[in-house]
């Protein structure tokens, strides 16, 4: 009986661990996240929470409410730069990011 004790015991631990480490991943930037994520085993996916742990890792620091940060991007002609800051108080400012391919 004992046997089995320490055995799930270890399991839990070791379950307990690789999550640890995946929620550690996660929070880590986007080109350090995917060199890790290459190497996992498929198995991982099925066995792991990665759902709930990358929602708590990418979860972010902004409310409703809250202002958007501040950024600038060049325009799609690569000629200018627009930055988010000189819309505030002038006009709404809906931000897609996606593909329309």
């Amino acid at each position: 009986m004992r046997t089995w004790l320490k055995i799930g015991l270890a399991i839990v631990v070791l379950y307990g661990v690789l999550c640890g480490a995946a929620l550690l991943v996660m929070y880590q930037t986007p080109e350090r996240f995917s060199r890790v994520m290459m190497d996992v085993p498929d198995a991982a996916f099925v066995v792991l929470p990665f759902k709930p742990l990358w929602y708590t890792a990418r979860a972010g620091r902004l409310h409703p409410g809250d202002p958007a940060p501040g950024f600038s991007l060049p325009t799609q002609d690569q000629k200018a730069t627009v930055r988010l800051a000189s819309y505030r108080g002038s006009e709404p400012v809906v931000l897609v990011f996606g593909s329309y391919t």
